[in-house]
């Protein structure tokens, strides 16, 4: 396993622009700067790992959409910010709104796979894992996503009871993952923090882990979820400045039903409704600002600087 650069050559206009005009917390001027990326799991509202009842699977086609509605606002918010983003996109999803692929591909943006069934990936095992990726891409392919070439899986769930995952990933022609979350409760703290090759028999896999931060003697989910949610945007540009200045780059990751205006409710287990409802009140706000006060690249800048 070795660890990578995630620094590029600063080319683009409008990331020179940005600098210049110091938006960004703790940015010092260099040839070269750290690529942060904003990624987004494009799901549903109801796409929830391990749930039954309402939010069952054979429910998913009678429960109201609102995925086009939220992930038109996302791109509203990246378009203003002029960032772009990098789409993991459940199949389900693309199956039945391929409008939505269109737009996020008509904006410049990179299409990856987040499962066709979102279903964890040590719930589902080798055998079904592999169909149930090829099926992904089958239906991304259909819906007009072009090459499809990085993945994350649900819920972090490629970790210590999955591993044979990224070897599947590199036979199916993959090139990157991001779905081994540096902390306890769905991965483990001692994976690497920064952009690392992972080997497997049928070749590396490019590992992009999501920004955690240290705090209160805990690893706490900085750049994504309930840890994202719950932080004032200035503290998340300062741990994305202060991993820059280690010379990191810092993953943030959202979902388009977290800025939904209107999200529907549901009775979910305690720990389940925290993470799903825990301030999502003013959310898009916090996230606008973020995206006003950071610089983000490409998922392809970064493995154009690792090759």
């Amino acid at each position: 396993m070795s660890q990578v650069s995630s620094t590029v050559k600063t080319a683009s206009p409008a990331t020179r622009s940005k600098a210049d005009t110091g938006r960004r917390e703790g940015r010092a001027a260099s040839l070269t700067t750290p690529v942060n990326l904003f990624t987004v799991d494009l799901e549903e509202w109801f796409h929830i790992c391990g749930v039954g009842g309402d939010l069952d699977p054979v429910n998913w086609d009678r429960l109201p959409s609102r995925v086009e509605q939220t992930t038109r606002l996302l791109l509203d918010l990246l378009d203003e910010a002029q960032a772009p983003a990098t789409f993991f996109i459940v199949g389900w999803v693309a199956e039945r709104h391929p409008r939505v692929i269109d737009e996020v591909r008509a904006a410049g943006h990179t299409i990856g796979s987040h499962s066709y069934s979102h279903t964890r990936a040590y719930d589902l095992g080798p055998a079904a894992f592999e169909e149930d990726l090829r099926r992904s891409v089958r239906t991304l392919a259909d819906a007009g996503a072009g090459d499809v070439w990085c993945f994350r899986a649900p819920e972090w769930s490629i970790n210590n009871r999955s591993l044979w995952a990224l070897e599947t990933l590199a036979a199916e022609g993959f090139r990157v993952d991001a779905s081994m979350a540096p902390l306890k409760m769905v991965g483990d703290p001692a994976y690497p923090r920064a952009p690392h090759h992972r080997p497997t028999a049928r070749g590396a896999v490019l590992e992009v882990p999501p920004l955690v931060a240290d705090r209160f003697g805990q690893v706490m989910p900085m750049g994504w979820g309930w840890g994202l949610r719950m932080s004032a945007p200035s503290r998340v540009t300062r741990a994305i400045a202060d991993a820059n200045r280690r010379g990191l780059g810092a993953v943030l990751t959202v979902h388009p039903w977290e800025i939904d205006p209107d999200p529907p409710r549901v009775r979910l287990r305690p720990s389940l409704h925290f993470a799903h409802y825990f301030r999502l009140s003013g959310f898009r706000e916090r996230l606008r600002e973020v995206l006003r006060s950071t610089t983000f690249g490409r998922l392809d800048d970064l493995t154009a600087s690792t090759t």
